[in-house]
């Protein structure tokens, strides 16, 4: 019971903060909720998202912001539970702030949907939209899609596609681990869906699911996988269940490959170290040697800057893309309202930092991006850490070729 009190002070203290922090000279700028884990096992994520936010929003603000006004982020702390976040959505709509916007976990994703649309419906004259940064359970714009929820990355089911595409034609015993929930259960399903259509001639050797955040030595894991004789581990795992796990597999000298979707992010580098040159691969938006690769030396210079203040790398680039939309949105709607920039944010295309033409295709409001598949390496220009590796890109697909069907039945507002 006194736990129970502690952790709802906590939030009403949490709450209140949030509530306090916007400063009397800011009425005139643009809010934007930002809610992610920024403690817990999972808070480094959440941290190098913000720190990533704080980055990109001084270079939109130098190029005027949207509608001549700045953006301003709030972050508040959602310690990866559902519950915190639908705090962080009543803030927001008690200060009338016209988007909220979350990253991690598809299950906090799926209770913000339902949220906003709530909220949304009750209140006409104070709406908000949901800016998905980054949970990408497939379902969120399928089944479950909503008018007010933007995805601003690639669905599961598009990078599972990716990854198994990416899978040479001698790998043919597979073992899938992922985490047991929302997400996780996406990954094995659509990871399985792939490998049936595109390579029948793959066995899945083994297939498990593991607890979000609770495992803290996954060295029984890889002794598994190794007795199974996968060549290749599949995993969507994220944060410490994702260094962890490869962490535990390089320390064993597990000789096989890695197709990974988040071992780009913070800690990602330092977990797989020199020991896996040329084994691990991840399936991303955006690694830092890709405009020395394809010869965009703004955008190199850009992240270059961002080096030089920051101790991990930038591996946002889609979070750039989002503010872009919203400033290209704002300002074609001439308005910073909800009800006005979300339809002009319909169909909408625009130009991204590496020279890609991204939409956020209207049907189900899923971006459609270009994608990445990368390999650690040595002999890169940039490398990841300080590790001496960093990331070469194998395989690039482009925004038409992860344009799936969809099954969303989208209910437009009326009024």
């Amino acid at each position: 019971m006194l736990d129970r009190l502690d952790r709802i002070l906590s939030s009403l203290l949490a709450l209140a903060l949030v509530l306090s922090a916007a400063p009397a000279d800011a009425q005139g700028t643009i809010k934007i909720m930002y809610t992610d884990p920024l403690s817990g096992p999972f808070a480094q994520v959440g941290d190098q998202n913000l720190q990533q936010f704080k980055y990109i929003i001084d270079y939109i603000n130098g190029r005027g912001g949207a509608l001549g006004r700045k953006f301003e982020l709030v972050s508040f702390d959602n310690k990866s539970q559902p519950s915190e976040a639908l705090l962080a959505l009543k803030a927001a709509t008690d200060q009338n702030i016209p988007v909220i916007m979350q990253c991690s976990g598809s299950n906090i994703a799926a209770a913000l949907i339902e949220g906003v649309d709530k909220h949304n419906e009750r209140n006409p004259t104070n709406r908000i939209v949901y800016v998905n940064c980054g949970a990408v359970a497939t379902e969120l714009t399928n089944e479950k899609c909503s008018y007010w929820h933007f995805r601003m990355d690639a669905h599961v089911g598009m990078k599972a596609e990716t990854m198994v595409r990416a899978l040479p034609k001698d790998v043919t015993r597979v073992y899938l681990l992922n985490q047991d929930y929302l997400f996780g259960q996406s990954v094995q399903r659509d990871v399985k869906t792939f490998l049936g259509k595109l390579r029948p001639d793959v066995k899945v050797v083994g297939d498990e699911l593991i607890p979000l955040g609770k495992v803290k030595d996954f060295s029984p894991y890889i002794t598994k996988i190794k007795a199974s004789g996968a060549q290749a581990l599949l995993t969507g795992n994220w944060g410490p269940d994702m260094t962890l796990l490869i962490k535990a597999g390089m320390d064993a000298g597990l000789d096989i490959r890695y197709y990974t979707m988040y071992a780009h992010l913070g800690g990602g580098a330092t977990a797989i170290g020199p020991a896996g040159n040329g084994k691990v691969r991840s399936v991303m938006p955006f690694h830092e040697n890709i405009a020395v690769e394809t010869g965009k030396a703004d955008t190199e210079g850009w992240t270059r800057q961002f080096r030089s203040q920051h101790d991990f790398d930038f591996y946002a680039a889609g979070f750039r893309t989002i503010f872009e939309f919203l400033q290209a949105a704002m300002n074609k709607a001439g308005s910073a309202d909800p009800v006005k920039f979300a339809a002009a944010m319909e169909g909408l295309t625009i130009t991204d930092m590496l020279g890609h033409q991204v939409t956020m295709r209207k049907a189900d409001h899923q971006i459609l991006s270009e994608y990445f598949v990368g390999v650690f390496t040595k002999g890169v220009k940039y490398d990841s850490e300080k590790t001496g590796l960093g990331w070469k890109t194998e395989t690039t697909v482009l925004p038409k070729d992860l344009d799936q069907p969809n099954t969303c039945n989208m209910k437009r507002p009326t009024s």
